[in-house]
């Protein structure tokens, strides 16, 4: 039975998408078996990030709707996927999500939602059909503000299990103090951390440039701690 996570963020613009496209491939790189599903229904990314936008026929919705078979709304890779519909429907709910993918999808190892930034029906959809939610934030008090009430409210829906990722962290103005520290991170969301990503230029740039991080670059280093945690390794929090 796959492990189901809802990557969810405050703001847009910490990386969320960003997040669940590197950790999906690690976690692959360790011989799990990982479906990603996008959730931002109608401003939908993660296919631009997965390079795999030109191959997007049917979503999930259309499943649900019974317009196609589940396997054919699946687009294989390193990473499988399912695109977020275009428009909302009634049907879009959490308990159909949910039963779609512990039903059809169940034979993943993990099975991340790309939730949209913010709180709203895309948010619920997602946090009420997972089993885990990651967070996901910059270390700047807008983001951690925002991050905090978005876990909040997924604790209102029932999803307690929640763990933090602070992403594009920068030592240099955290100890200047023009960033927030991990502890104050920590203590303003209430979630424990499960690992921090270094600011990685290229990691920014690559859905851009089509240039992406190399194995020993800062972000695929911490991709790959962040994914050993989650398979049970004893590894530090933090790349040194």
């Amino acid at each position: 039975m796959a492990e189901i996570y809802a990557i969810i963020s405050g703001k847009g613009g910490v990386g969320k998408s960003t997040f669940t496209a590197g950790i999906s491939a690690a976690l692959v790189s360790l011989g799990k078996k990982v479906l990603a599903v996008d959730c931002d229904i109608g401003l939908r990314s993660l296919d631009l990030l997965l390079e795999c936008d030109e191959q997007v026929v049917f979503d999930w919705g259309d499943v649900i709707l019974s317009r196609c078979e589940p396997e054919r709304a699946v687009i294989h890779g390193k990473v499988d996927f399912i695109a977020a519909p275009r428009s909302f429907e009634d049907e879009f709910n959490a308990e159909n999500l949910r039963k779609l993918l512990t039903g059809c999808y169940s034979g993943y190892d993990y099975i991340f939602i790309d939730s949209s930034a913010g709180v709203g029906r895309a948010f619920e959809t997602a946090a009420g059909a997972c089993d885990r939610l990651i967070a996901v934030t910059t270390a700047d008090n807008i983001c951690v503000r925002s991050c905090a009430v978005a876990c909040a409210d997924a604790r209102k829906l029932g999803v307690t299990d929640q763990r933090l990722i602070i992403n594009m962290f920068e030592i240099r103005p955290a100890k200047k103090r023009r960033l927030l520290n991990l502890d104050e991170c920590i203590d303003e969301t209430g979630v424990r951390l499960l690992g921090v990503v270094p600011f990685d230029r290229v990691l920014a740039y690559a859905s851009v440039t089509g240039i992406k991080p190399g194995e020993f670059s800062p972000s695929d280093r911490a991709f790959d701690r962040i994914a050993r945690r989650m398979t049970g390794e004893n590894v530090d929090l933090i790349c040194e």
